[in-house]
């Protein structure tokens, strides 16, 4: 399949045309002019404290000219070990104003993980909490690694005044004490100064803001380069997919890890782009959404599909009033049409799901925010982006019509390539039939008549049965359709036969019972012969990311540990 103009883009479903363009940004403009227009305008509400536009440049400022004066400037990798905590923005924005390089870190990371990145990144100063579940693993980091300094600042002290006081006195296990290390900073300290001091020009599409690790599907992660432009394209890009930007209120509620590049786009840099309000929440707890869904009226949720999941099972979910909710957008895994249902019924809301990945800075496609949704889609490609499939096994060749392909994609989100990784690049970016640079996604997918694209599978999830070519997200749709059913994932184990053989495990729904037996039973007859699974497996929990998506990959170390 060609990419040049065909019949879908016709029947283009997000608002104004599929070939639009958007010119060089860095995100340092992209802050300054909304800061400029919003003003006096919540940028952040954080349990309850609002931060204004003003604020929040006036933090970044400060931040900038407190690590120029410590002798960090341009070219400089900076890391972020942080939650969602207001800290994150003045020092995001900061570093980005200072010509350095944000260096996303988990806050989940173990010592040996955070260590790795911070040394294959050339990580040179880290922000992070003093929280016990932050601290001490930064401070081993610092001792065991190249890092020079760490940036500690307080969680209280962004608190609302009682809520700070509160804090203090009830949560002080969770406190971690700063050392007196001439190494360690705190974030009072750093932003001591008055905001003013000369910034770097900035060149969009040469200068990487942002060094994002992907999920590490095979051996470890890999650090994508995203220039200012990529960030800025892909956030004007899915401002773009709404109809109703400008006439509506923007308040955005921000649950999802600003460390993953879904957050990053779809959370804060698209809502700093319309000058909307992030309500800040430091962690993904339902009750605690739901509470502050109440409390602000937000008009956003975007998440993973276990988070909605996890939102509808909560007692509370039925006291709460979702008026103000208009669309979800969920992404990270594939959205069981029964969980789309269930969620709009009981909210009112539109749950959309998009696809997007850490090379792509955040977003590729999207079903419409008003148009038409397919489900079991990801929607059509947003704008100024090119979607094609290729051969599985030889990407040069286009996949042969109606087969399913490697799904390519280009556009002006795609990154610069993988942190000193030139080899890694060279089987990643490809050149396509019009010379431009073209990502190999990894993921197996058709694209219908209307320009709809179906993500099969990924390549290194494909199990082989045999010869045949099995695809564990297929099963999984199935067993979706069991009323007793809550989470699935299938993955291939050894069989001396096939070479491998399909087995499913899964979580049950509240209130149901069913046997391992009775669902490989209820299974097996709706799928071909050498698709069927050996067992299914019923479990109290399933391992999952650290974003809340289900994870095949531990998944399968457990398993294999276990045999």
């Amino acid at each position: 399949m060609s990419d040049p103009a065909r019949a879908w883009r016709e029947r283009y479903q997000h608002p104004g045309p599929w070939d639009q363009a958007f010119p060089p940004l860095s995100m340092v403009d992209l802050f300054e002019r909304s800061a400029r227009d919003a003003g006096k305008m919540p940028m952040i509400d954080f349990l309850g404290r609002k931060y204004s536009y003003a604020e929040a440049l006036d933090g970044a400022n400060r931040v900038a000219c407190g690590l120029a004066a410590a002798g960090y400037g341009p070219g400089d990798r900076i890391g972020l070990f942080l939650p969602n905590v207001p800290h994150y923005c003045a020092a995001y924005y900061g570093i980005l104003k200072l010509g350095a390089t944000v260096v996303n870190f988990s806050p989940l990371y173990t010592v040996e993980e955070l260590a790795h990145q911070v040394e294959d990144s050339g990580t040179r100063l880290l922000f992070t909490l003093s929280a016990t579940a932050l601290l001490p693993t930064a401070l081993k980091v610092l001792d065991t690694s190249s890092l020079e300094r760490l940036v500690v600042g307080s969680v209280a002290g962004v608190l609302p005044p009682a809520k700070s006081l509160l804090y203090r006195l009830f949560r002080g296990r969770e406190v971690a004490r700063k050392p007196d290390d001439e190494r360690i900073t705190a974030f009072s300290a750093l932003i001591a100064n008055d905001g003013r001091c000369r910034m770097p020009e900035i060149a969009p599409e040469r200068d990487i803001a942002l060094i994002q690790y992907t999920g590490g599907t095979t051996g470890r992660p890999k650090g994508a380069m995203l220039t200012h432009q990529n960030l800025s394209a892909n956030a004007r890009q899915v401002a773009a997919l709404d109809p109703q930007r400008g006439k509506v209120v923007d308040r955005i509620l921000g649950v999802l890890p600003f460390f993953h590049v879904f957050a990053n786009t779809c959370v804060l840099n698209r809502t700093v782009l319309t000058g909307g309000e992030i309500v800040m929440l430091p962690r993904f707890d339902a009750a605690q959404t739901l509470a502050a869904l109440d409390r602000t009226k937000a008009t956003s949720l975007p998440g993973v599909p276990t988070m909605y999941q996890a939102l509808l099972d909560h007692p509370k979910t039925a006291r709460t009033d979702f008026s103000s909710l208009r669309v979800c957008i969920s992404g990270g895994a594939p959205l069981p049409a029964e969980l789309k249902s269930r969620f709009e019924q009981e909210t009112g809301a539109r749950l959309i799901e998009g696809y997007g990945l850490s090379e792509s800075s955040g977003v590729v496609s999207s079903n419409p925010y008003e148009g038409e949704n397919r489900n079991g889609t990801i929607g059509q490609p947003i704008q100024g982006t090119a979607v094609r499939l290729v051969d599985k096994e030889d990407p040069s060749r286009p996949a042969a019509d109606g087969e399913p392909g490697e799904i390519v994609v280009c556009g002006p989100q795609i990154m610069a390539g993988y942190w000193n990784r030139p080899d890694a690049d060279a089987g990643v970016v490809t050149g396509g039939p019009d010379d431009r640079r073209w990502l190999r996604t990894g993921d197996v997918g058709l694209i219908d008549a209307d320009g709809y694209i179906r993500i099969v599978d990924r390549l290194k999830d494909m199990i082989a049965v045999g010869g045949f070519k099995v695809f564990p997200s297929q099963i999984e749709t199935i067993l979706y359709g069991h009323p007793a059913v809550k989470e699935a994932l299938v993955i291939g184990v050894p069989d001396a036969y096939h070479g491998e053989m399909p087995r499913a495990y899964v979580t049950l729904n509240h209130g149901f019972e069913a046997s391992g037996a009775a669902l490989r039973d209820w299974l097996n007859p709706k799928l071909g012969k050498h698709e069927r699974v050996d067992e299914v497996i019923v479990r109290l929990t399933m391992p999952k990311t650290m974003i809340g998506k289900l994870d095949r990959k531990a998944l399968r170390t457990e398993v294999a540990a276990a045999d």
